[in-house]
């Protein structure tokens, strides 16, 4: 490991909305929402080079920067809510108050910032440091539970850089959501107060878009049961990372292409072959959460806040996988997966709240993914140019592959894995001799 990282907190304080910008608002949880209850939190981090010292940063760069974060709080303001979970599930909904704000915490790092943005595997304790922390649930005295949904950190490593680190809660907010509202936050940052993006591009947040004839919000309630009253954080998972290394794997452009006619080239003999589709998400994971905004039968905006996002189940046999033709079974069995999301993205939607469950009680092996390369995370910009790294930080506690647009090459992707360090030095060897096949 390397040298430890030393933290000062400098300033904690919290940021809300403008003053009676926002009137109280109640936001009902839709059936794309309520399967991430459970959810443990989502934990990205964003680093930039900033070579200056922190007294320029605390004066110059932080006013500016929680400012910005307030004016878009204003149009985000589910962040600042909070989740509300009374005795009763079927009336959790997200709930904005006058008052509600994110707590924002400043401090400054002592250690090696260009470490820290490494591709090569570190020990993802590291990288905790920097993420923020929720503050804790509140029950009232009828048992009604107040889940605050976001929280920010900011980091100053002296002279060299700083981290943001954000935590949410994924009941709050997909992928897409989340990414809007930072690159909105960033974008009202670097301009000095410009809310032209927010005119250009708001958050839509009315939730009757989202259409559910069958009743798929009370059915998900009630496979969750009482979730809220049983929820805390698992203590075992977090003990299992200290054996954890962290690392970034990047897939280039020319190296996907020729991985793609590579795939053909092994098809290509296979009897009752459909035409392949062969994305760059096909030939990299065999499962992931597909965008429905522009898949369903209704219309959902494209700046919908919230959750609208589908679980994509891919069920193979072990033997088929690691067989002669496993690489055949796999983008068979991915490329139908993805040809019915584009016209049925709802299909098997009951199964949704019951399916990771069911799949982790029959023994199965679960490889989920984090992120996406047409997230663009980084595309992030502050002021201060675009990130040196985004990480999250959650997978070293789920166990999900991160994927993320490649920061330095158009078209190339960055892979994040968090295993034992043995077993990354075993990928490792498996991904460079698997990149000399094509």
């Amino acid at each position: 490991m390397a040298e430890p990282y030393r933290l000062t907190v400098i300033e904690q304080s919290q940021v809300a909305p403008p003053s009676n910008s926002v009137p109280t608002t109640s936001l009902p949880l839709t059936f794309f929402d309520i399967p991430w209850l459970p959810c443990g939190p989502m934990q990205r981090l964003f680093f930039y080079q900033l070579p200056q010292p922190t007294h320029y940063f605390t004066k110059a760069i932080l006013p500016t920067l929680k400012h910005s974060l307030s004016l878009n709080l204003q149009r985000f303001f589910p962040l600042a809510a909070n989740l509300v979970c009374p005795p009763q599930t079927d009336k959790s909904h997200i709930l904005y108050a006058e008052g509600n704000s994110v707590p924002f915490t400043v401090a400054e790092a002592a250690g090696d910032f260009n470490h820290l943005i490494a591709n090569y595997p570190r020990d993802v304790r590291e990288l905790h440091h920097f993420v923020a922390h929720l503050p804790p649930t509140h029950v009232s005295s009828d048992d009604t539970r107040l889940i605050p949904l976001m929280a920010t950190q900011v980091t100053v490593f002296p002279n060299e850089g700083i981290c943001i680190g954000i935590t949410f809660r994924h009941a709050a907010a997909d992928g897409r959501a989340f990414h809007h509202f930072m690159k909105s936050w960033a974008s009202i940052c670097r301009t000095g107060g410009d809310l032209t993006c927010l005119d250009r591009s708001p958050p839509f947040h009315d939730r009757t878009v989202i259409k559910d004839p069958n009743g798929l919000d009370k059915n998900f309630l009630k496979e969750l049961g009482n979730w809220a009253s049983a929820w805390e954080e698992d203590s075992d998972l977090i003990k299992n990372i200290a054996e954890k290394v962290r690392a970034t794997f990047v897939l280039g452009r020319a190296q996907i292409e020729g991985l793609k006619k590579w795939v053909k080239g092994q098809c290509t003999n296979k009897e009752d072959l459909e035409p392949l589709h062969l994305s760059t998400f096909v030939v990299n994971m065999c499962t992931h959460l597909a965008d429905c905004r522009n898949r369903l039968k209704f219309a959902v905006p494209c700046t919908y806040f919230g959750n609208c996002i589908a679980p994509c189940f891919v069920e193979l046999e072990r033997g088929e996988v690691v067989g002669e033709t496993g690489i055949f079974e796999a983008v068979k069995a991915i490329g139908n997966k993805v040809r019915q999301l584009e016209t049925e993205a709802l299909r098997g939607a009951e199964t949704w709240a019951s399916g990771w469950k069911e799949m982790s009680e029959m023994g199965s092996t679960i490889v989920s993914v984090a992120g996406s390369p047409r997230l663009g995370v980084y595309d992030t910009d502050f002021g201060w140019g675009r990130p040196k790294k985004s990480e999250v930080v959650h997978i070293d506690v789920t166990g999900a592959i991160s994927l993320a647009e490649c920061r330095d090459e158009d078209g190339a992707i960055e892979v994040g894995l968090a295993l034992s360090r043995k077993n990354i030095g075993d990928f490792n060897a498996i991904w460079e001799q698997s990149l000399k096949l094509f």
